[in-house]
Protein backbone atom coordinates (compact mmCIF):
# COMPACT_ATOMS: atom_id res chain seq x y z
CA UNK A 1 0.00 0.00 0.00
CA UNK A 2 0.90 3.71 -0.96
CA UNK A 3 0.01 6.81 -0.06
CA UNK A 4 0.41 9.52 -2.51
CA UNK A 5 -0.99 13.20 -1.42
CA UNK A 6 -3.40 11.09 1.01
CA UNK A 7 -4.63 8.86 -1.91
CA UNK A 8 -4.46 5.03 -0.67
CA UNK A 9 -3.17 2.69 -4.16
CA UNK A 10 -2.93 -0.76 -3.36
CA UNK A 11 -0.64 -2.81 -6.16
CA UNK A 12 0.63 -6.63 -5.49
CA UNK A 13 -0.82 -9.08 -3.19
CA UNK A 14 1.71 -9.42 -0.59
CA UNK A 15 0.63 -8.84 2.92
CA UNK A 16 1.85 -8.13 5.90
CA UNK A 17 -0.27 -9.24 9.26
CA UNK A 18 0.49 -7.63 12.56
CA UNK A 19 -0.16 -9.33 16.08
CA UNK A 20 -0.55 -6.95 18.84
CA UNK A 21 2.66 -7.32 21.27
CA UNK A 22 -0.12 -7.12 24.20
CA UNK A 23 -1.64 -10.36 24.09
CA UNK A 24 -0.84 -11.74 20.72
CA UNK A 25 -4.24 -10.53 18.97
CA UNK A 26 -4.10 -9.67 14.99
CA UNK A 27 -3.47 -5.50 15.34
CA UNK A 28 -3.98 -5.24 11.44
CA UNK A 29 -3.28 -6.28 7.75
CA UNK A 30 -1.73 -4.08 5.29
CA UNK A 31 -1.26 -4.46 1.74
CA UNK A 32 2.94 -4.51 0.69
CA UNK A 33 3.90 -1.47 -2.12
CA UNK A 34 4.79 -3.68 -5.70
CA UNK A 35 7.70 -2.97 -7.27
CA UNK A 36 6.38 -1.14 -9.93
CA UNK A 37 3.98 0.64 -7.40
CA UNK A 38 7.66 2.21 -5.99
CA UNK A 39 9.11 3.06 -9.42
CA UNK A 40 5.70 5.19 -9.60
CA UNK A 41 6.20 6.45 -6.15
CA UNK A 42 9.98 7.91 -7.52
CA UNK A 43 8.93 9.31 -10.88
CA UNK A 44 5.93 10.71 -9.14
CA UNK A 45 8.64 12.24 -6.31
CA UNK A 46 11.25 13.44 -9.39
CA UNK A 47 8.79 15.32 -10.85
CA UNK A 48 7.10 17.09 -7.88
CA UNK A 49 10.31 18.11 -6.60
CA UNK A 50 11.55 21.07 -8.99
CA UNK A 51 8.40 22.67 -7.79
CA UNK A 52 8.51 21.98 -4.40
CA UNK A 53 12.51 23.43 -4.28
CA UNK A 54 11.24 26.64 -5.54
CA UNK A 55 9.06 27.53 -2.81
CA UNK A 56 10.49 29.72 -0.80
CA UNK A 57 11.63 28.67 2.23
CA UNK A 58 8.98 30.58 4.41
CA UNK A 59 6.42 29.14 2.25
CA UNK A 60 7.83 25.66 3.29
CA UNK A 61 8.27 26.72 6.82
CA UNK A 62 4.54 27.36 6.28
CA UNK A 63 3.54 23.82 5.12
CA UNK A 64 5.68 22.19 7.58
CA UNK A 65 3.51 24.18 10.64
CA UNK A 66 0.66 23.33 9.12
CA UNK A 67 2.19 19.28 8.85
CA UNK A 68 2.90 19.86 12.88
CA UNK A 69 -0.78 21.00 13.71
CA UNK A 70 -2.31 17.79 11.30
CA UNK A 71 0.24 15.98 13.45
CA UNK A 72 -0.86 17.01 16.95
CA UNK A 73 -4.63 17.15 15.80
CA UNK A 74 -4.20 13.30 15.50
CA UNK A 75 -2.35 12.59 18.24
CA UNK A 76 -4.41 10.35 20.35
CA UNK A 77 -5.28 7.86 16.99
CA UNK A 78 -1.43 7.95 16.48
CA UNK A 79 -0.34 6.39 19.90
CA UNK A 80 -3.31 4.76 19.55
CA UNK A 81 -1.98 2.81 16.80
CA UNK A 82 2.14 3.15 18.34
CA UNK A 83 0.38 0.76 20.97
CA UNK A 84 -1.42 -1.86 19.04
CA UNK A 85 1.51 -2.37 16.84
CA UNK A 86 4.34 -2.28 18.84
CA UNK A 87 3.06 -2.78 22.44
CA UNK A 88 4.70 0.84 23.60
CA UNK A 89 2.60 2.02 26.74
CA UNK A 90 -0.24 4.50 25.30
CA UNK A 91 1.11 7.27 27.44
CA UNK A 92 4.50 7.12 26.40
CA UNK A 93 3.28 6.47 22.66
CA UNK A 94 1.79 9.92 22.55
CA UNK A 95 4.69 11.73 24.20
CA UNK A 96 6.52 10.19 21.22
CA UNK A 97 3.67 11.66 18.61
CA UNK A 98 3.86 15.15 20.57
CA UNK A 99 7.77 15.27 20.28
CA UNK A 100 7.25 14.69 16.37
CA UNK A 101 4.78 17.61 15.98
CA UNK A 102 7.72 19.08 17.61
CA UNK A 103 10.36 18.26 15.90
CA UNK A 104 8.32 19.32 12.71
CA UNK A 105 7.89 22.57 14.07
CA UNK A 106 11.72 22.79 14.94
CA UNK A 107 12.38 22.63 11.12
CA UNK A 108 9.98 24.72 10.34
CA UNK A 109 11.86 27.67 12.25
CA UNK A 110 14.88 26.63 11.19
CA UNK A 111 14.12 26.46 7.62
CA UNK A 112 14.12 30.36 7.17
CA UNK A 113 17.38 30.49 8.52
CA UNK A 114 19.54 27.82 6.99
CA UNK A 115 21.78 29.67 4.84
CA UNK A 116 24.84 29.44 3.13
CA UNK A 117 28.43 31.60 3.77
CA UNK A 118 30.11 34.55 2.28
CA UNK A 119 33.74 34.09 1.09
CA UNK A 120 36.60 36.34 1.22
CA UNK A 121 37.91 36.75 -2.79
CA UNK A 122 38.07 39.89 -4.64
CA UNK A 123 37.51 43.35 -3.39
CA UNK A 124 35.04 43.94 -5.94
CA UNK A 125 34.02 40.63 -6.73
CA UNK A 126 31.04 38.64 -4.58
CA UNK A 127 32.09 34.84 -3.31
CA UNK A 128 29.88 33.20 -1.60
CA UNK A 129 27.96 29.48 -0.94
CA UNK A 130 24.39 28.42 -1.81
CA UNK A 131 22.96 25.07 0.07
CA UNK A 132 20.36 23.27 -2.30
CA UNK A 133 18.27 20.69 -1.77
CA UNK A 134 19.57 17.21 -2.82
CA UNK A 135 16.39 16.06 -4.28
CA UNK A 136 14.35 13.33 -3.51
CA UNK A 137 15.30 11.72 0.00
CA UNK A 138 14.25 8.36 0.49
CA UNK A 139 14.00 7.93 4.27
CA UNK A 140 13.46 4.34 6.14
CA UNK A 141 13.03 4.49 10.13
CA UNK A 142 12.16 2.39 12.61
CA UNK A 143 9.17 1.02 14.97
CA UNK A 144 10.93 1.77 18.48
CA UNK A 145 10.26 5.19 18.31
CA UNK A 146 8.50 5.71 15.00
CA UNK A 147 6.53 9.09 14.94
CA UNK A 148 9.13 11.15 16.45
CA UNK A 149 12.00 9.58 14.24
CA UNK A 150 10.28 9.82 11.34
CA UNK A 151 9.05 13.70 12.08
CA UNK A 152 12.90 14.21 12.12
CA UNK A 153 14.08 13.44 9.11
CA UNK A 154 10.87 14.61 7.16
CA UNK A 155 10.96 17.71 9.00
CA UNK A 156 14.77 18.65 7.52
CA UNK A 157 14.12 16.94 4.65
CA UNK A 158 11.22 18.69 3.63
CA UNK A 159 12.36 22.23 5.03
CA UNK A 160 15.59 22.23 2.81
CA UNK A 161 13.37 21.29 -0.77
CA UNK A 162 13.73 18.16 -1.23
CA UNK A 163 10.94 15.65 -1.90
CA UNK A 164 10.37 12.30 0.67
CA UNK A 165 9.48 8.59 -0.13
CA UNK A 166 9.03 7.40 3.37
CA UNK A 167 8.86 3.72 4.30
CA UNK A 168 7.78 3.19 7.93
CA UNK A 169 8.80 -0.13 9.54
CA UNK A 170 7.20 -3.44 8.89
CA UNK A 171 6.53 -3.16 12.59
CA UNK A 172 4.07 -0.27 12.59
CA UNK A 173 2.73 -0.32 8.93
CA UNK A 174 -0.80 1.08 10.05
CA UNK A 175 0.95 3.50 12.01
CA UNK A 176 3.26 4.81 8.90
CA UNK A 177 0.99 4.89 6.64
CA UNK A 178 -1.35 7.00 8.66
CA UNK A 179 1.21 9.49 9.63
CA UNK A 180 1.60 9.47 5.68
CA UNK A 181 -1.89 10.46 5.16
CA UNK A 182 -2.30 13.12 8.10
CA UNK A 183 1.05 15.35 6.65
CA UNK A 184 0.35 14.51 3.05
CA UNK A 185 -3.64 16.55 3.43
CA UNK A 186 -1.61 19.52 4.30
CA UNK A 187 1.41 19.02 2.05
CA UNK A 188 1.31 19.77 -2.09
CA UNK A 189 0.95 16.94 -4.25
CA UNK A 190 3.39 13.94 -4.40
CA UNK A 191 5.68 15.88 -2.11
CA UNK A 192 5.69 12.72 0.62
CA UNK A 193 5.05 9.30 -0.19
CA UNK A 194 4.27 6.46 2.35
CA UNK A 195 5.41 3.25 1.15
CA UNK A 196 4.71 0.14 3.04
CA UNK A 197 6.45 -3.08 3.15
CA UNK A 198 8.83 -5.31 4.40
CA UNK A 199 12.54 -5.97 3.32
CA UNK A 200 11.42 -6.27 -0.72
CA UNK A 201 10.44 -2.30 -0.45
CA UNK A 202 13.85 -1.23 1.24
CA UNK A 203 15.26 -3.19 -1.53
CA UNK A 204 13.52 -2.06 -4.18
CA UNK A 205 14.07 1.60 -3.25
CA UNK A 206 17.47 0.88 -2.78
CA UNK A 207 17.87 -0.51 -6.58
CA UNK A 208 15.95 1.80 -8.62
CA UNK A 209 17.91 5.34 -9.95
CA UNK A 210 16.45 8.83 -9.21
CA UNK A 211 16.89 8.93 -5.41
CA UNK A 212 19.76 11.32 -3.94
CA UNK A 213 19.81 10.92 -0.70
CA UNK A 214 19.05 7.67 1.75
CA UNK A 215 18.37 8.41 5.43
CA UNK A 216 18.37 4.89 7.56
CA UNK A 217 17.62 4.69 11.09
CA UNK A 218 17.61 0.72 11.78
CA UNK A 219 20.22 -2.15 12.60
CA UNK A 220 23.54 -2.07 11.59
CA UNK A 221 23.43 -4.89 9.11
CA UNK A 222 20.26 -3.40 6.98
CA UNK A 223 22.43 0.29 7.12
CA UNK A 224 25.71 -1.36 5.51
CA UNK A 225 23.40 -2.59 2.86
CA UNK A 226 21.99 1.01 2.14
CA UNK A 227 25.17 2.38 2.35
CA UNK A 228 26.83 0.16 -0.38
CA UNK A 229 24.39 0.23 -2.64
CA UNK A 230 24.00 3.93 -2.77
CA UNK A 231 27.50 4.19 -2.95
CA UNK A 232 26.81 2.18 -6.64
CA UNK A 233 24.60 5.04 -7.32
CA UNK A 234 26.35 8.36 -6.12
CA UNK A 235 23.55 8.80 -3.36
CA UNK A 236 24.45 10.80 -0.17
CA UNK A 237 23.48 8.44 3.36
CA UNK A 238 22.80 9.26 6.93
CA UNK A 239 22.31 6.59 8.63
CA UNK A 240 22.10 5.78 12.25
CA UNK A 241 22.31 1.81 13.21
CA UNK A 242 23.31 -0.08 16.28
CA UNK A 243 24.56 0.26 19.06
CA UNK A 244 25.92 -1.23 22.06
CA UNK A 245 26.32 1.34 24.11
CA UNK A 246 29.00 1.29 27.57
CA UNK A 247 27.86 2.17 31.38
CA UNK A 248 31.06 2.74 33.60
CA UNK A 249 30.27 3.61 37.31
CA UNK A 250 33.47 4.62 39.18
CA UNK A 251 34.64 4.15 42.30
CA UNK A 252 33.23 7.20 44.70
CA UNK A 253 29.72 7.40 43.26
CA UNK A 254 26.74 6.48 45.46
CA UNK A 255 25.75 3.25 44.35
CA UNK A 256 22.34 3.39 44.52
CA UNK A 257 21.91 6.45 42.52
CA UNK A 258 24.12 4.60 40.22
CA UNK A 259 22.04 1.56 40.35
CA UNK A 260 18.61 3.86 39.58
CA UNK A 261 20.86 5.11 36.38
CA UNK A 262 21.76 1.91 35.20
CA UNK A 263 18.17 0.62 35.37
CA UNK A 264 16.77 3.90 33.39
CA UNK A 265 18.87 3.40 30.70
CA UNK A 266 18.69 -0.74 30.33
CA UNK A 267 15.10 -0.88 31.05
CA UNK A 268 13.39 1.91 29.83
CA UNK A 269 10.92 1.47 26.80
CA UNK A 270 11.58 -2.01 27.85
CA UNK A 271 15.47 -1.86 26.67
CA UNK A 272 14.06 -0.64 22.90
CA UNK A 273 16.31 2.51 22.76
CA UNK A 274 18.91 3.08 20.39
CA UNK A 275 20.84 4.40 23.18
CA UNK A 276 20.02 2.17 26.03
CA UNK A 277 22.68 0.84 28.36
CA UNK A 278 23.68 -2.37 26.67
CA UNK A 279 26.26 -3.44 29.19
CA UNK A 280 27.73 -1.77 32.41
CA UNK A 281 31.27 -2.06 34.06
CA UNK A 282 31.25 -1.26 37.31
CA UNK A 283 34.31 -0.58 39.80
CA UNK A 284 35.21 -3.78 42.38
CA UNK A 285 34.64 -0.71 45.01
CA UNK A 286 31.11 -0.23 44.75
CA UNK A 287 30.16 -2.86 42.94
CA UNK A 288 27.88 -5.33 45.51
CA UNK A 289 26.03 -2.37 46.65
CA UNK A 290 25.57 -1.06 43.02
CA UNK A 291 24.85 -4.73 41.89
CA UNK A 292 21.84 -5.56 45.11
CA UNK A 293 20.72 -1.95 44.14
CA UNK A 294 20.03 -2.76 40.55
CA UNK A 295 18.27 -5.90 41.36
CA UNK A 296 16.21 -4.22 43.52
CA UNK A 297 15.15 -1.75 40.58
CA UNK A 298 14.51 -4.75 37.91
CA UNK A 299 12.10 -6.49 40.88
CA UNK A 300 10.47 -3.74 41.23
CA UNK A 301 9.74 -3.49 37.57
CA UNK A 302 8.76 -6.71 37.67
CA UNK A 303 6.96 -7.40 40.36
CA UNK A 304 4.58 -4.11 39.43
CA UNK A 305 4.58 -4.82 35.55
CA UNK A 306 5.95 -1.53 34.93
CA UNK A 307 7.65 -2.93 31.41
CA UNK A 308 5.86 -3.46 28.23
CA UNK A 309 6.15 -6.13 25.81
CA UNK A 310 8.98 -6.77 23.35
CA UNK A 311 7.81 -5.33 19.83
CA UNK A 312 7.34 -8.91 18.77
CA UNK A 313 7.76 -12.47 19.79
CA UNK A 314 11.06 -12.39 16.69
CA UNK A 315 12.71 -9.90 19.05
CA UNK A 316 11.92 -11.61 22.54
CA UNK A 317 13.61 -15.03 21.09
CA UNK A 318 16.53 -13.21 19.80
CA UNK A 319 16.74 -11.21 23.70
CA UNK A 320 16.41 -14.43 25.32
CA UNK A 321 18.95 -16.15 23.35
CA UNK A 322 21.69 -13.84 24.02
CA UNK A 323 20.85 -14.37 27.97
CA UNK A 324 20.90 -17.83 27.54
CA UNK A 325 23.98 -18.14 26.15
CA UNK A 326 25.22 -15.56 28.93
CA UNK A 327 23.94 -17.41 31.67
CA UNK A 328 25.27 -20.93 29.57
CA UNK A 329 28.89 -18.81 30.02
CA UNK A 330 29.01 -18.50 33.55
CA UNK A 331 26.86 -15.28 33.79
CA UNK A 332 23.98 -15.56 36.89
CA UNK A 333 20.90 -14.28 36.61
CA UNK A 334 20.20 -12.33 39.88
CA UNK A 335 16.38 -11.31 38.69
CA UNK A 336 14.41 -12.31 35.52
CA UNK A 337 15.73 -14.06 32.76
CA UNK A 338 13.40 -16.33 31.79
CA UNK A 339 10.34 -16.73 29.29
CA UNK A 340 7.23 -15.36 31.07
CA UNK A 341 4.02 -17.47 30.82
CA UNK A 342 1.29 -15.85 29.04
CA UNK A 343 0.00 -13.92 25.64
CA UNK A 344 1.93 -11.52 24.25
CA UNK A 345 5.69 -10.66 23.70
CA UNK A 346 6.77 -9.58 27.34
CA UNK A 347 10.43 -10.18 28.83
CA UNK A 348 10.85 -9.37 32.11
CA UNK A 349 13.56 -7.21 33.57
CA UNK A 350 17.19 -8.97 33.61
CA UNK A 351 20.35 -8.38 35.67
CA UNK A 352 22.95 -10.27 34.55
CA UNK A 353 26.40 -10.87 36.67
CA UNK A 354 29.31 -12.08 36.38
CA UNK A 355 29.46 -11.29 32.41
CA UNK A 356 32.56 -11.67 30.24
CA UNK A 357 33.49 -9.84 27.25
CA UNK A 358 33.05 -13.08 25.13
CA UNK A 359 29.08 -12.94 25.75
CA UNK A 360 26.79 -11.95 23.27
CA UNK A 361 25.14 -9.51 25.64
CA UNK A 362 28.05 -7.61 26.00
CA UNK A 363 29.56 -7.76 22.33
CA UNK A 364 26.09 -6.91 20.83
CA UNK A 365 22.93 -4.96 20.62
CA UNK A 366 20.63 -6.57 22.62
CA UNK A 367 17.51 -4.26 22.21
CA UNK A 368 15.77 -5.59 25.35
CA UNK A 369 15.44 -4.95 29.18
CA UNK A 370 18.54 -6.66 29.80
CA UNK A 371 21.16 -5.72 32.45
CA UNK A 372 24.62 -6.96 32.17
CA UNK A 373 27.10 -6.25 34.13
CA UNK A 374 30.85 -6.68 34.47
CA UNK A 375 33.02 -6.22 37.35
CA UNK A 376 36.12 -4.16 36.90
CA UNK A 377 39.59 -3.08 38.83
CA UNK A 378 40.17 -0.02 38.25
CA UNK A 379 38.27 3.11 36.38
CA UNK A 380 41.49 2.41 33.79
CA UNK A 381 40.38 -0.99 33.07
CA UNK A 382 36.72 -0.20 32.78
CA UNK A 383 37.04 2.44 30.16
CA UNK A 384 39.58 0.14 28.06
CA UNK A 385 36.56 -2.10 28.05
CA UNK A 386 34.11 0.62 27.31
CA UNK A 387 35.54 2.22 24.38
CA UNK A 388 36.73 -1.60 22.74
CA UNK A 389 33.61 -1.84 20.47
CA UNK A 390 32.51 -2.36 16.63
CA UNK A 391 30.14 0.21 17.71
CA UNK A 392 30.40 4.12 18.34
CA UNK A 393 26.63 5.14 19.12
CA UNK A 394 26.73 6.74 23.02
CA UNK A 395 28.34 5.87 26.30
CA UNK A 396 27.61 6.84 29.94
CA UNK A 397 30.03 7.53 32.78
CA UNK A 398 29.23 7.92 36.15
CA UNK A 399 32.12 9.54 38.42
CA UNK A 400 32.57 11.96 40.92
CA UNK A 401 36.28 12.56 39.80
CA UNK A 402 36.69 15.76 37.33
CA UNK A 403 39.58 14.07 35.54
CA UNK A 404 38.14 10.60 34.98
CA UNK A 405 34.89 12.21 33.16
CA UNK A 406 37.77 14.26 31.46
CA UNK A 407 39.93 11.08 30.23
CA UNK A 408 36.30 8.86 29.51
CA UNK A 409 35.25 12.08 27.32
CA UNK A 410 38.85 12.05 25.40
CA UNK A 411 39.08 7.89 24.96
CA UNK A 412 35.25 6.99 24.25
CA UNK A 413 35.32 7.23 20.10
CA UNK A 414 31.45 7.55 20.24
CA UNK A 415 29.28 10.11 19.11
CA UNK A 416 27.88 11.03 22.50
CA UNK A 417 28.99 10.77 25.53
CA UNK A 418 27.13 11.64 28.91
CA UNK A 419 28.32 12.33 32.10
CA UNK A 420 26.39 11.58 35.27
CA UNK A 421 22.87 11.23 33.57
CA UNK A 422 22.35 7.93 31.20
CA UNK A 423 19.47 10.11 29.04
CA UNK A 424 19.10 14.16 28.37
CA UNK A 425 20.67 16.90 26.73
CA UNK A 426 20.43 20.09 25.33
CA UNK A 427 17.94 21.14 22.22
CA UNK A 428 19.65 21.10 19.14
CA UNK A 429 22.43 18.68 20.43
CA UNK A 430 23.24 16.75 17.42
CA UNK A 431 25.76 13.91 17.17
CA UNK A 432 27.75 11.74 14.83
CA UNK A 433 27.89 7.91 15.08
CA UNK A 434 30.69 5.78 14.43
CA UNK A 435 31.51 3.01 12.81
CA UNK A 436 28.63 0.47 12.75
CA UNK A 437 26.84 2.67 14.33
CA UNK A 438 26.38 4.88 11.54
CA UNK A 439 27.40 8.05 9.92
CA UNK A 440 26.14 11.38 9.37
CA UNK A 441 24.37 14.06 11.69
CA UNK A 442 20.81 12.28 12.13
CA UNK A 443 19.09 15.05 13.83
CA UNK A 444 19.98 18.60 15.40
CA UNK A 445 20.32 21.98 12.97
CA UNK A 446 23.36 19.91 11.42
CA UNK A 447 20.66 17.46 9.82
CA UNK A 448 19.84 20.41 7.63
CA UNK A 449 22.99 20.37 6.08
CA UNK A 450 22.89 16.39 5.48
CA UNK A 451 20.06 17.34 2.87
CA UNK A 452 22.23 19.94 1.24
CA UNK A 453 24.32 20.08 -1.61
CA UNK A 454 26.55 23.31 -1.73
CA UNK A 455 27.03 25.24 -4.85
CA UNK A 456 30.27 27.56 -4.61
CA UNK A 457 29.12 31.20 -6.34
CA UNK A 458 31.84 33.05 -7.90
CA UNK A 459 30.52 36.54 -8.82
CA UNK A 460 32.80 39.16 -10.90
CA UNK A 461 32.96 42.30 -13.15
CA UNK A 462 31.65 41.99 -16.73
CA UNK A 463 34.45 42.61 -18.89
CA UNK A 464 36.74 42.14 -16.59
CA UNK A 465 36.76 45.62 -14.72
CA UNK A 466 38.05 46.39 -11.85
CA UNK A 467 36.35 48.77 -10.43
Amino acid sequence: MTTVSGTAMHVGDATITILDPRDGSVAGTVREAGAAEVEQAVAASRRAQPGWAQRDAAERSGFLHAAADALQAGAAELAALNARETGRPEDQALEGVLAGASMLRQYAELAPVHRGHSLLGGRLAADYTVAEPRGVAALLTPWNDPVAVAAGLLGAALATGNTVLHKPSERCPQLGLRLGEMLATVLPADVLITLTGGPAVGEALTGLPGIDVYAHVGSSATGARIARAAAERGAHVVRENGGNDPLLVDDGVDPVWAAGQAALGAFANSGQICTSVERIYVHRAVADAFSEALVVEARQRNAGALLGPLVDDRLRREVHRQVDEAIAGGAVAAEGGALPEGPGSYYPATVLLGCTESMAVMQEETFGPVAPVRMVDSFEEGLELAAASRYGLAATVLTADMEHAQRAIAGLDVGTVKVNAVFGGAPGGSAQPRRDSGHGFGYGPELLDEFCQVKVVHLGLPGGATR
